[in-house]
């Protein structure tokens, strides 16, 4: 039995990555009730608006969902102990060292899923009583560490050194993906970009198209000699801070206008280097379902070839 399925008891092991601002009920309900795994993100810091989303995704699903904290970012322990009271079964977090705080979620009975870009992080996680990790390739958008491991590498780094269920996240928009992580010890997928671009994701249409639009070398990682490192997507404001090597420290100040304005120079349009594979909008039932029929498609082809001993 996949052990990622028994801790969360949803339909698919696919995961809807913790975007700020953007991971919220519409686009969350919309995972969960296709059969994936909604996450209500709070590393925006609008607490009650978080704690909000949390409460309407219950109106939204009657479905499994999780929620992400950001442990660097969280003031002070209210969100922490709000989710471990909310009822919520799942929580990943990341940015942070899960040992001080982890107590609280297992008091309450909650699976925890810590996201880590090294294998020392991931040695130490487990160490510290998570139940599972996220993998974070350096192919992926958003928060980055600026030393780069690709997703493959890393799972199989990771798999090497410690046996508890990873989620394979950075790089993976399909069935195709979603089976190079699993050949790779993955027992699940998380989709970022992907879902940024859904047709239920509540983003601006220039923000997706832009995804859409990208190429392979379509996104640039940022400030890779400070704090914090990015992928975002090119832009004539990303290639500027590119060039000078450091972010402004009011990059993100204007981030509603990019995100919900469609003003691509506003700020950084955070997304992965999967951008490349997306070349439309769709629903997030079609992309769950198409990931999963591909995935299966191409589980069958490659158990035929074993089975005839043939490459």
């Amino acid at each position: 039995m996949n052990r990622f399925l028994e801790h969360t008891g949803v339909q698919y092991p696919i995961i809807q990555a913790p975007m700020g601002w953007i991971a919220r009920s519409p686009l969350a309900s919309a995972v969960s009730n296709a059969g994936g795994l909604g996450i209500i993100e709070t590393s925006s810091g609008e607490t009650e608006n978080c704690i909000r989303e949390i409460n309407k995704m219950k109106e939204l699903t009657d479905r499994p969902f999780g929620i992400n904290l950001p442990l660097l970012f969280l003031r002070d322990e209210a969100m922490i102990r709000f989710v471990a009271e909310s009822g919520v079964k799942f929580v990943t977090t990341s940015a942070g060292n899960p040992e001080k705080l982890i107590h609280i979620l297992k008091q309450h009975d909650i699976i925890v899923y810590h996201a880590v870009p090294t294998v020392k992080a991931a040695v130490k996680a487990v160490e510290a009583g998570v139940d599972g990790l996220v993998v974070e390739g350096g192919e992926g958008g958003g928060f980055k560490n600026p030393e780069e491991v690709s997703l493959l590498v890393l799972l199989q780094a990771i798999r090497e050194k410690v046996d508890v269920p990873m989620v394979a996240a950075g790089g993976i928009v399909d069935g195709r993906g979603m089976a190079a992580a699993f050949a790779a010890g993955a027992e699940a997928v998380q989709m970022g970009t992907r879902f940024v671009s859904a047709k239920e994701s509540p983003v601006h249409d220039n923000y997706k198209q832009a995804i859409i639009a990208a190429e392979d070398t379509g996104t640039v990682v940022l400030n890779k000699k400070s704090s914090p490192c990015i992928r975002a997507l090119k832009t004539e404001r990303t290639r500027q801070v590119f060039e000078e090597g450091v972010m402004p420290k009011d990059m993100f100040s204007r981030i509603g206008e990019l995100y919900f304005g469609g003003d691509m120079e506003a700020s950084a349009g955070l997304a992965g280097q999967s951008a490349a594979l997306i070349h439309e909008q769709k629903s997030v039932e079609e992309i769950i379902s198409d990931t999963v029929s591909g995935f299966r498609r191409i589980c069958g082809d490659l158990g035929r070839l074993a089975e005839t001993g043939r490459f």
